[in-house]
This record gives C-alpha cells, sequence and structure tokens, in this order.
C-alpha cells in the first residue's frame, strides 16, 4: 500500500507480485481471487484506481500492478509517501508541506502572506532592482508606477495582498515573517575550529550585495601580482562563481528550513542551503544542458527580470567556466543533510601539522605558497607585525591577524621574538627552521 501511495504521489509506475529482489519470477498464490481483491483493497485504501493484470512466466504467475500519477496527493491512514529513484519515503515537516502546494498548483513563494501590508515593502531595494532590471531590458515599467500596480505586475501582489515572494525580495525585515533567511558565514582552520564568523539578513537584493561584500573584505585572500609599477589584486575564488552559487542558494533554496550557511576554509569553500534538488532533477543532470526546474517560480521569474539569472538552466555550467578559467578545479555537488552542498577548492591541499613542532610535511598550495614565501623571504631580521602586514597588502588589521599572521604561528613558519609577552610593543617576530624549510623547498638555487 505504501508503495502504491507512493508512485500514486510520484510519477506512477508498476509493482510486479511474485517477483524477488533479483527479478527472478517465484509466482503468487491463488492468483485469481487476489485479481480481484488487490484492486479492491487499494481503493479502499488509497481512493486510487489501478489495473492488475496477470502474467505468466513459465508455470509461474505473476502479478502487474500498475498505478498512474494523480494530480492530488494520495495519503494512506493520514501519511503521505513518494517514491524518489528505488525508494519509497514517507513526506513529514516541510517535505510535506512542499509536496503538498505543489500538488495544489502553488510554490511556497506564491502564498499570499495575511500578517503584511506595502508598509513592510522596503522601497530602495524596490529603485535598485528597477535599475538593475532597465539595464537588462526584460522588464518595461512606467515612470513612478504606484508600488501596489508595481508588485501586481511582477506578480508579487494579488487583490492587494503581498505574497510571501514580495516578502523575500523586497521585504524591510522579512526575517520578521520567516525564520532561517539570514546567510551565516564561517571561518574555519578544520572542521571544529571555527576562527570568527558573521552574520547577513535582510531581502534577497540586499543579501546577495551584503554576502559578497563580507566575503571579499573579511573571509579571502587577495592574491597580489605586478605588471610593471601597477599592482594587481585578484581574490582567490573567482567572484562570478561565487556570485551564481549564492543566487542559486538564494532563489531554489527551501523557505521552510534553516538558515543558509557558508564555510571558508584554507583550501576549500562550501555553500549549503536548505533543499535539495526539484523533483526530476539529478545531480548528473546538472553538468549538461536542461530546462530550469526552480522550486519558487515566483522568486526565479523576479529573477529573472532583473537580470540576476538567465532562466536556461545554465547556472552550474556558468559556474564550472568561471572557476575554470580562474585556474581551479570544477566545483563539485552533492545532497547533503537534507539540503544541497556546493564545494569550491583551490588548486592542490596544503598539508602542513597542525602543531607547532618544526616539521613541515607535504607541499603548500601555490595560493597559499604566493604570499607564504613572499612573507618568508623578507623576514632576513626580525620584523614587526604591522611591516609583516604591509607586505601581505592586506588593510584590515584584524583580517591580517586572523587569516595570516596567526596562520604562520601557528603552523610553525614564524616565532615570536617575545614569547612569553605576546601584546608587548616591542615584539617582533622571526623565522624558524620550518620556514625555512618552506623557502628551501620552493626556491632551491636559494636565488
Amino acid at each position: 500500500m505504501k508503495t502504491v501511495c507512493a508512485f500514486a504521489n510520484a510519477q506512477g509506475g508498476t509493482l510486479f507480485a511474485g517477483k524477488d529482489n533479483a527479478g527472478r519470477s517465484v509466482g503468487v498464490a491463488d492468483a485469481q481471487r487476489q485479481l480481484e481483491d488487490i484492486p479492491n483493497k487499494i481503493k479502499n485504501a488509497l481512493g486510487v484506481t489501478v489495473s492488475v493484470n496477470a502474467r505468466k512466466a513459465g508455470n509461474k504467475t505473476v502479478l502487474e500492478i500498475k498505478v498512474p500519477p494523480y494530480s492530488v496527493p494520495i495519503s494512506l491512514r493520514g501519511r503521505y509517501y513518494f517514491r524518489s529513484g528505488a525508494t519509497t519515503q514517507e513526506l513529514t515537516g516541510a517535505s510535506l508541506n512542499e509536496f503538498l502546494l505543489k500538488k495544489s498548483g502553488h510554490t511556497w513563494d506564491d502564498v499570499i502572506e495575511e500578517r503584511s501590508s506595502f508598509a513592510d515593502i522596503d522601497k530602495k531595494s524596490v529603485r535598485l532592482f528597477l535599475r538593475r532590471a532597465a539595464d537588462t531590458g526584460r522588464l518595461a515599467v512606467e515612470e513612478k508606477l504606484p508600488l501596489p500596480r508595481l508588485l501586481e505586475k511582477l506578480r508579487l501582489a494579488e487583490n492587494g495582498k503581498l505574497k510571501r515572494a514580495a516578502l523575500v525580495f523586497f521585504g524591510k525585515d522579512p526575517s520578521k515573517f520567516y525564520h532561517g533567511l539570514q546567510v551565516r558565514i564561517g571561518r574555519f582552520g578544520s572542521e571544529t575550529d571555527l576562527r570568527f564568523q558573521e552574520s547577513e539578513e535582510g531581502n534577497l537584493v540586499q543579501l546577495l550585495d551584503a554576502v559578497l561584500q563580507q566575503l571579499d573584505r573579511k573571509f579571502l585572500i587577495r592574491n597580489v601580482s605586478f605588471e610593471g609599477l601597477q599592482r594587481i589584486e585578484t581574490c582567490q575564488y573567482p567572484m562570478p562563481a561565487l556570485r551564481e552559487i549564492l543566487l542559486n542558494a538564494l532563489i531554489h533554496r527551501t523557505y521552510f528550513g534553516v538558515h543558509t550557511q557558508i564555510r571558508v576554509y584554507d583550501d576549500r569553500m562550501t555553500i549549503w542551503n536548505d533543499g535539495g534538488l526539484p523533483d526530476g532533477m539529478t545531480l548528473r543532470m546538472l553538468n549538461r544542458p536542461h530546462a530550469s526546474h526552480p522550486r519558487n517560480r515566483l522568486l526565479a521569474n523576479v529573477a529573472f527580470l532583473g537580470g540576476l539569472i538567465d532562466a536556461w538552466g545554465r547556472g552550474i555550467t556558468k559556474i564550472t567556466e568561471a572557476c575554470t578559467k580562474a585556474g581551479l578545479p570544477p566545483p563539485t555537488m552533492e545532497e547533503n543533510s537534507g539540503g544541497f552542498l556546493v564545494t569550491v577548492k583551490l588548486p592542490g591541499t596544503t598539508q602542513v601539522t597542525g602543531q607547532v613542532t618544526g616539521q613541515v610535511t607535504g607541499q603548500v598550495t601555490p595560493q597559499v605558497a604566493g604570499w607564504i614565501v613572499k612573507v618568508l623571504s623578507a623576514m632576513t631580521f626580525p620584523t614587526t607585525s604591522s611591516a609583516i602586514q604591509k607586505l601581505t597588502g592586506i588593510k584590515h588589521r584584524e583580517t591580517f591577524q586572523r587569516n595570516y599572521l596567526d596562520y604562520l604561528l601557528n603552523e610553525g613558519f614564524l616565532e615570536r621574538t617575545i614569547p612569553d609577552k605576546p601584546n608587548s610593543r616591542l615584539q617582533k617576530y622571526r623565522l624558524t627552521d620550518s620556514g625555512r624549510k618552506i623557502l628551501a623547498e620552493k626556491n632551491p638555487s636559494g636565488k
């Protein structure tokens, strides 16, 4: 009964009685009676009409139960089941809510929010959106169009009432209505070593800019190079790829769930949003041309009109191309903990002992080696922290302290000249044996 219910709620399917798990026909007892009993039992329990046929396999009789898909939700004793791949899953919580909305022809963002009014809309975010939309030519709006008329034109309002998508995209304080809209960013040394964190919240227009600025300003290292006398700074991760990943996480997430999480490590960066792939999508399909299957159709449509996405299912391709162009491996994607996880890695990995032992194992990645070697090469005599900070090109002192100086100290490349007084004004830093070994490995000729 659970399997029939699951098929009816999904794309339909065929269930065989009288075959084992290997597909061998073992037959059923009293097949003629069951041809009559099974359809009646299913009808009484589920309200579903199925066709049951007897098939001969040698001297065995196998029953073939064909279940059509149903456009209305089907339950078994008040519980709902869904067929995904080769498994029958019971739908609960957010999954059940989303399923029932979909069966009624709606998505979560298309529902009227009775608690809201037009006073809850941030007009500054609307103006910013309209400026961006004008650049794309996808949205023609009359000048000074009243806000209610504009939101109805965007299908974000109906009969003078706001839909959920309006608050998520343009709300003054969407968290007042829906929990978990924040984006939390953490800088990790390891899975259990959280060095510092930040949290951004607001509507989708605000979050997109705020999160990218926060990453660029505080969490990501900038690689420095020179062309003649001109200083060139590039982020270690391509911003177009991060922007596209963040857009996917914000637009295609499940808004019943928890906040979006960004974790920044020494060798990789992960972005996780609540909600797995939409029905009909697989991980294999993502890296091939595919139709767009937005979970939140209104949010996706407004994002398209604003020029944020192109609605052709090319987001993953654009992310991969941006990473490849920047010399990074293609990102990896997986369904994880009820959500969707994207991991972007730096080329190679840093394999340095976590203890200050003076023993260095493995190789340092080119991205890390660039600034490490630059700093260590200049350490011919004890140097102040401000002088080291100038070498890295990092202007924000806290970022330099946590992401650079602490790293060099923790990995044993540098040591304090006054170890018992770390905050002394006379404090300086000098090379350790491990630091000299790194220099020797990266520059064997000694030049």
